[in-house]
Formats: structure tokens, C-alpha cells, sequence
């Protein structure tokens, strides 16, 4: 025996299939072989001077195996890191969407009722009028002392506002479930044509809690709309100003004004090539060169264990780069904040 390849996951399911197992038998038999010519070289020693040329091609032959499975082997990460996402993303969507649409319902019910329900208060309050103007002289001191009771010119003056307030608190709720249900887009792997600002303006909705006393700026340009898979485009904002909000929960740079309070700004704009430019950045402490250069790679990450994967920004760039055939660039530097730079063309070339 050569050796033991062993794998394990204990993320998703079906990640072993029987395509990527036999692509692991000739993988593990290609690095046996090359085991054995290894050692069989370490016993050629005396014989080096006579088989230089020989061992040279060995010698590429080996690396060039080694190459292919260090290949193969991120392939698999980047395909099992997909693969937990997609599942973890499509779940959450549906959840989403699920708790959006029960609770739609019942708010256009009481959206569409307090008309009805402003239609028969000013009904009632008709009613009384004319009750009041016709009444016998027996009942005349009851009445008044009733309507003095209940304040009713305080209740005339005031039941429009109740069911104005009532409107507006109801119509709220219904454009948030709008937006609840437009991120979640459950038809995220189709292309459409949407408002990046309103996607923006939707996720900061959503993290509207998670900014807590974080200001939020924003300098949207004039852009089109742009045609993209708004469903993975909405998680990579998501994604982005999730982590600016966790850079600035550590606190502003000692190198800012004291007065610098935490900022995340949001800027749009299209430049000549008619590609359209989203940059997110904040005013937190940055980050130093050797951890920029790897912010990108699968499974990296600066956080604690147990609080974070490391596949946030990885798929992001694999979204922005590979599907929408744009550019994701990381500017940092220690006490200057970072700032994410997103490169899209408004329409998608096949």
C-alpha cells in the first residue's frame, strides 16, 4: 500500500458523486505511481550520472501530476463551498418568501378594510349628527352629558388621523414585505433586468438592525438598469456591507478625529465602457497588505472560529467575476477603512 486518500464532509449531501469518486480513483492512482517512481529514483543514486535526461522527464512528469491534483483539489473546495451556499441561500430565500407571502396576506386585509372601516365611522358620526339635531327635549341632557363624557368633537378631529396613521403603518408593512420577497427571488439563477439602487436600498433595509448607530451615505449615480442574476447580485451586497458593518463594530482608527463617527458609504456610477461601478467602503481600521491579498480565497477568513466560513467574499468574486463577467477589487490600508469596488457590464455577454 502507497498510501490513504481520505475525505470527509459532513456539510451537504450527495457531495461524493459517483462522477468526482472516479475522477479520485485516477487522481489517487496517478499519485501512487508517482510515489513509487519516487522511491524508486532515491534507490537509483549510483546511476544519476548515466540517467540525468531520464530523471528530468520523470521529474516533470511528477510535477506535472502534483499540478493536477493541487488543481483538482481546490476545484473541489470551490465546488463544495458552492454547494453549501447555493443550499444555504435557497433555503433562506424560501424561508423568506414563505414568511413573507403569510404575512401579506392578512396586511392587505387590514390595508384594504380601514377604507371600509373610515367609510362607517363617518357614517356613525352622520348618524349622530342627525340625531342630535332631531331628538326629543326628554333625551337632550343625556345626550350631552354623553357627548361630554366621550369628548366627541375630540373623536370627530381625531378618527381621521387614526385611520390615516393606521394606512401608512400598514402600507409599510406591505413595502417591506415587497422588498422581503424581491431580495429573496427565489429565480435567482435567471437573468433580469433591475434597479441596482433599489437592490442596494432593499439590503439596507434588511440590515437595518444590524447597522444599529452606523450613518450610511449614499451618492447613487444615473444608472440604466442592468441586466444580471439579481438574486446572487442582491447576496453579494448582503455580503459586503455585512462585513463593513463588522469592520466598524471594532471601532473608528485612533488615526480618525475623534468626531469621525462609523460611516458606510455607497457610491454608483457608469463609466465610458457602459459598465456600471458600485463601491461600498467604510472608515474602520483596514487591513494589512498580507491579509488583502487573500481576503478572496476560498475558506480564509479573520474571524473567530465558529463565527465565520471564510466563503462570504470568495463567492462573491466568484459571482461578480465568473457570472457577470465583471471585476470585484479589495483597496485597503491600516487607519484608511477599505473600501470594495464592484465592475459590472450592464448586459451580459453570452
Amino acid at each position: 500500500m502507497s498510501g490513504i486518500l481520505y475525505l470527509e464532509n459532513n456539510l451537504t449531501n450527495s457531495a461524493f458523486t459517483k462522477d468526482r469518486l472516479e475522477i479520485l480513483k485516477v487522481l489517487s492512482a496517478q499519485a501512487a505511481v508517482s510515489i513509487e517512481n519516487a522511491r524508486f529514483y532515491s534507490t537509483l543514486e549510483s546511476r544519476v550520472s548515466e540517467r540525468t535526461q531520464q530523471l528530468k522527464e520523470k521529474n516533470q512528469e511528477l510535477q506535472a501530476i502534483t499540478q493536477q491534483l493541487q488543481t483538482t483539489l481546490q476545484e473541489l473546495q470551490r465546488t463544495q463551498s458552492q454547494l453549501i451556499h447555493n443550499e444555504k441561500m435557497s433555503s433562506l430565500g424560501q424561508l423568506v418568501a414563505g414568511i413573507a407571502h403569510e404575512i401579506n396576506n392578512p396586511v392587505s386585509f387590514i390595508y384594504g378594510n380601514l377604507t371600509h372601516t373610515h367609510t362607517y365611522i363617518e357614517s356613525l358620526l352622520e348618524l349622530i349628527d342627525i340625531y342630535q339635531e332631531n331628538c326629543c327635549d326628554d333625551n337632550i341632557p343625556q345626550a350631552i352629558e354623553k357627548i361630554e363624557e366621550i369628548d366627541l368633537h375630540y373623536i370627530r378631529e381625531d378618527v381621521p388621523n387614526l385611520i390615516n396613521s393606521m394606512k401608512i403603518g400598514a402600507s409599510r408593512i406591505r413595502d417591506i414585505i415587497k422588498s422581503l420577497r424581491i431580495f429573496s427571488r427565489l429565480d435567482e439563477s435567471k437573468i433580469k433586468k433591475i434597479d441596482i439602487h433599489e437592490s442596494l436600498d432593499i439590503t439596507l433595509m434588511i440590515l437595518v438592525q444590524k447597522l444599529g448607530s452606523i450613518q450610511v451615505t449614499k451618492d447613487y449615480g444615473k444608472l440604466p438598469l442592468v441586466y444580471c442574476y439579481a438574486g446572487e447580485l442582491n447576496q453579494v451586497f448582503l455580503h459586503l456591507i455585512t462585513n463593513a458593518i463588522d469592520a466598524l463594530s471594532t471601532g473608528v482608527d485612533e488615526s480618525f478625529e475623534s468626531k469621525q463617527a462609523p460611516t458606510i458609504r455607497i457610491t454608483t456610477e457608469i463609466d465610458a465602457a457602459n459598465k456600471v461601478i458600485i463601491s461600498i467602503s467604510d472608515n474602520g481600521v483596514g487591513m494589512k497588505d498580507n491579509i488583502k491579498q487573500k481576503i478572496f480565497d476560498p475558506f480564509f477568513t479573520t474571524k473567530p472560529v465558529g463565527q465565520g466560513t471564510g466563503m462570504g467574499l470568495s463567492i462573491c468574486h466568484q459571482i461578480i467575476t465568473e457570472k457577470h463577467r465583471g471585476k470585484l477589487e479589495c483597496i485597503s490600508s491600516l487607519g484608511e477603512g477599505t473600501k470594495l469596488i464592484i465592475c459590472i457590464p450592464c448586459i451580459i455577454s453570452s
